[in-house]
């Protein structure tokens, strides 16, 4: 079993630096409803190439796309789909299941009312009848026929770690040694030597409270800080419950995920808020080659014992 190392921090993701040898360059582009910023050393080409892969993955998996798959399923069509989108729904039902129904792609009716950007919250009449379209059973995949049942699907919780680990892998296919792909809240750092990641305080102006330096890593993290609304005196957040439509109550209120593919470490730091502490960190425990930070409301912060703090920064093991 891991055991946890306790601090008192609390954070998110905030890549500090790419690469630093050879030919490297930098290119940034809105994808993804996003800032993506990839450093690598390499021509500008090939950079361009990766965004050109994950602008063609986008356009697949996109809710908001009209022409998307994701759309023509939402809007009820069977649809034959392509590899890659055939292969993030069946994960999102892998951890569907694993996380009994908490983690649930079809809450799009809900997630749709919710505008964090014009602070718009929903009224509670909305989102119960919304919510009596929630339920990831609907949804039947027969070889790359998808079918969604009357469902509609966000892919928002899986899709951009998916995107992230097919932009490293398009790197390595050019030849790329070293890299670093940042995407929202989610970083891989290509390459045998080590960089760093910081972690930046929630709501503050950019304040720093721990570093990572990693290898050959993806993190990912998932806050009730990242999109939220105040209003009313109450705190509305916008990793939502599936049984409720509102930002689950956990005593969690941020993690990051430690692992080898983007895809799992971008869903289970959702699965993990979604579970709550003590039931998220069983499920770490029993995750092969992946290391968890969960950060309690109160600002408390837990490490998995796979990660060690050395001359101020956390390493794996």
């Amino acid at each position: 079993m891991k055991k946890v190392l306790t601090v008192n921090l609390i954070f998110v993701l905030l890549m500090l630096c790419g690469c630093t040898e050879g030919q490297e360059n930098t290119d940034t582009r809105f994808l993804m409803d996003t800032f993506v910023t990839l450093t690598a050393d390499c021509d500008r080409k090939v950079i361009a190439g990766a965004f050109e892969e994950c602008a063609a993955l986008e356009q697949a998996l996109s809710r908001t796309a009209a022409d998307s798959e994701v759309a023509r399923l939402n809007r009820g069509e069977e649809v034959a789909v392509s590899k890659p989108t055939a292969t993030v729904l069946r994960r999102a039902l892998y951890y569907a299941e694993l996380s009994d129904g908490k983690f649930d792609v079809t809450i799009c009716p809900v997630s749709m009312l919710w505008d964090f950007k014009n602070e718009i919250v929903p009224e509670r009449r909305e989102i119960a009848e919304a919510l009596q379209n929630v339920d990831y059973h609907g949804i039947s995949i027969d070889g790359n026929t998808v079918s969604l049942g009357g469902k509609q699907i966000d892919l928002g919780g899986i899709a951009k770690g998916y995107i992230t680990d097919a932009a490293v892998a398009f790197l390595r296919e050019k030849g790329v040694k070293t890299a670093t792909f940042s995407c929202g809240s989610n970083v891989y750092v290509l390459g045998e030597k080590a960089q760093q990641v910081g972690i930046k305080k929630p709501f503050s102006d950019g304040e720093l409270c721990a570093v990572l330096s990693l290898k050959n890593k993806s993190v990912a993290t998932s806050g009730t800080y990242e999109r939220y609304i105040k209003k009313d005196g109450k705190f509305y957040h916008h990793i939502l419950d599936p049984k409720t439509g509102y930002g689950v109550e956990t005593d969690l209120a941020g993690v990051s995920i430690v692992s080898d593919c983007a895809m799992d470490g971008d869903a289970l730091a959702t699965v993990c808020m979604l579970l709550g502490k003590k039931a998220a960190t069983r499920l770490i425990e029993q995750t092969k080659d992946t290391e968890a930070v969960f950060v309690d409301t109160d600002g408390t912060v837990t490490v998995t014992d796979g990660l060690q703090l050395k001359n101020g920064k956390y390493l794996l093991k």
